[in-house]
């Protein structure tokens, strides 16, 4: 198969092109599309054969369901199914957070194939604040069902030519917006309300959306990833296996008050948060990789994040990543959880 790679134009309103993609997609073909989160493996949500495609191109086990986008919150109700005492919370939550980076896991309607949501009576849900995945949406006239443009289990890729690299020759379609801008994937919370009434959000994946911004809105309980079963047990959400986003070399984190010993005769590179730490300054390193260089912003350090993991993966003169812990508030949640779910278990 050869892989068609387009442009998206960001001087124009590239409706044509969403229309091709589209066209494409209607007659059951996988497209790579972007987001502001990073790229997506995209299928007509209400096509299961395709959908399927999805699974058996990215190798992704059953068990792990897929993220439905929508054009606009307003077609909420064609995949979801909202009781009445949720509906406040969903709406306000859309209300701040759609379109952009927020994945609402809800109870499903039944048009949703249950290969998309891997059997569970919920589906998770998101507009995208990306022109082009909204555009493609809309011009389907269904929702899009799109994971990371990827091999399961390794590094999002956060631009179209990491995309082509792992799916070249794979899928029929990319379209290329350039870089992500926000690096990492979607926030993904199940709301629901307790005993007494109280709305609750569980936070089942760390994403752009922080913690912070859930003040006000409701109290957050956080999920933690599980190791993949040996069953077909469904994961709740996308994206909570305990190993995930791994470069193809160990990747060993270094968690605040832990210490490393490097063993002789490995090469080692340190991907650090500034470049200017004591363990960047004073370790034998084939090199130092700043995340964030010299600023220490952790917006920029999420962004960086994946091309970065991608970048030291490729790079044949060191054989182990090192990476240093950053700040655990806001972004740092998502970031600490995606280098956790690389690591090697120590």
């Amino acid at each position: 198969m050869q892989t068609e790679l387009y442009e998206v134009d960001p001087l124009s309103d590239n409706k044509k092109l969403y229309v091709k993609a589209a066209e494409a997609m209607a007659e059951g073909a996988l497209v790579a599309l972007p987001t502001e989160t990073v790229y997506g493996l995209g299928a007509d949500a209400f096509n299961a054969e395709a959908v399927a495609k999805i699974f058996e191109v990215k190798g992704r086990p059953s068990f792990d369901p897929l993220i439905i986008h929508l054009h606009h919150g307003k077609e909420l109700s064609k995949v979801a199914v909202i009781p009445d005492e949720l509906k406040d919370l969903v709406y306000q939550l859309g209300k701040l957070f759609w379109p952009g980076p927020l994945t609402m896991v809800l109870p499903k309607a039944d048009v949703v194939p249950d290969i998309v949501t891997s059997g569970l009576p919920t589906v998770a849900v998101r507009v995208s604040a990306h022109p082009a995945m909204r555009g493609v949406v809309k011009a389907l006239g269904h929702p899009v069902a799109a994971p990371s443009a990827n091999l399961f289990g390794r590094i999002s890729p956060t631009s179209a030519s990491a995309v082509m690299k792992e799916l070249g020759g794979k899928i029929d379609m990319v379209l290329d917006a350039g870089a992500c801008s926000e690096g990492l994937e979607s926030t993904i919370v199940r709301p629901y309300v307790d005993e007494r009434g109280k709305p609750v959000l569980e936070l089942l994946r760390e994403g752009p959306v922080t913690r912070e911004q859930f003040r006000g809105v409701a109290k957050v309980i956080r999920k933690k990833p599980t190791s993949a079963p040996a069953s077909d047990e469904a994961k709740p959400a996308p994206g909570m296996l305990e190993s995930h986003y791994a470069p193809r070399k160990p990747l060993i984190l270094i968690e605040d008050g832990q210490t490393f010993e490097p063993e002789e005769g490995v090469k080692y590179a340190l991907l650090s948060y500034e470049g200017t730490s004591a363990l960047a300054e004073e370790g034998d390193w084939v090199k130092v990789v700043p995340m964030s260089p010299g600023k220490g912003r952790l917006a920029e350090a999420a962004v960086r994040l994946f091309a970065l993991m991608r970048e030291m993966d490729e790079d044949e003169s060191f054989d182990v990543i090192v990476a240093e812990p950053v700040s655990a508030a806001g972004l740092g949640h998502a970031i600490m959880d995606r280098l956790r779910r690389a690591s090697v278990k120590r």
